[in-house]
């Protein structure tokens, strides 16, 4: 037998082990509505498979965000997907949905997407630069006529060692590029620092020590080198 539900409410299959209490609040709406759409429905002996009329016109409470009504082939993760919020996020604006048995009709919370963080400003005397593939602070102070720690400060919230493509940091303005370094020192030799290099390793794998590193380098930060960075190995 047909049954046609009024305006405002949709037909729903009771399946086993529903109970008007988890309907209702499935559908965010109360046992009295349903109990008034359907009457001589008997809460305690639903049966299954049977067509129940369930109200959907009240959206749901304390929704931090907008309503939307489940359609024909909806699943959460596409209507998730479809309105630009995760899934997770979604699962936890609606806790009594149950993602395995959406219903048409059915109503969900929809959250308000964060607003994107505010891009950064830089500070007066420095510009903004957007990073790519290989840079560095050391190779950027260079190119840029400033220095490691000039970048540092500009930058008090970006972790130098690792640096996005993509990224916007702030870069001080200098006074043209930096002189390209002076040639290493008699008895050693050019190196270019690699992704894990310190001092102790270079020490152990060049046959030297680290305080010979030191007096070859008097003006590098051992605690600081950047992947590039050009340093005197001694022999």
């Amino acid at each position: 037998m047909s049954i046609s539900c009024p305006p405002g409410s949709v037909r729903y299959f009771i399946s086993s082990g529903d109970t008007l209490f988890g309907i209702a609040r499935a559908f965010n709406t109360t046992v009295a509505a349903i109990q008034a759409a359907n009457p001589g429905l008997d809460p305690n002996s639903l049966q299954v498979g049977r067509i129940i009329c369930v109200p959907t016109t009240q959206p749901p409470t304390t929704c931090p965000g907008r309503v939307y009504t489940v359609r024909s082939g909806d699943t959460l993760f596409n209507i998730a997907r479809n309105q630009g919020v995760s899934l997770s996020a979604l699962q936890a604006a609606n806790p009594a949905v149950d993602p395995n048995r959406l219903s048409v009709g059915q109503q969900l919370c929809i959250p308000t997407a964060p607003a994107p963080a505010p891009t950064p400003v830089c500070p007066p005397n420095t510009s903004a630069y957007t990073v790519r593939s290989g840079d560095t602070f050391f190779g950027l102070a260079q190119r840029f006529g400033t220095t490691v720690e000039a970048l540092r400060r500009a930058n008090p919230n970006v972790n130098p060692n690792a640096l996005q493509i993509g990224q916007r940091i702030c870069i001080p303005r200098g006074t043209g590029p930096a002189p390209a370094p002076g040639p290493c020192p008699p008895n050693t030799t050019a190196y270019s620092v690699q992704a894990g290099d310190t001092f102790f390793t270079l020490a152990q794998r060049f046959g030297t020590t680290v305080e010979a590193l030191r007096r070859a380098n008097p003006n590098v930060n051992p605690n600081a080198l950047q992947i590039g960075q050009r340093i005197c190995i001694p022999r």
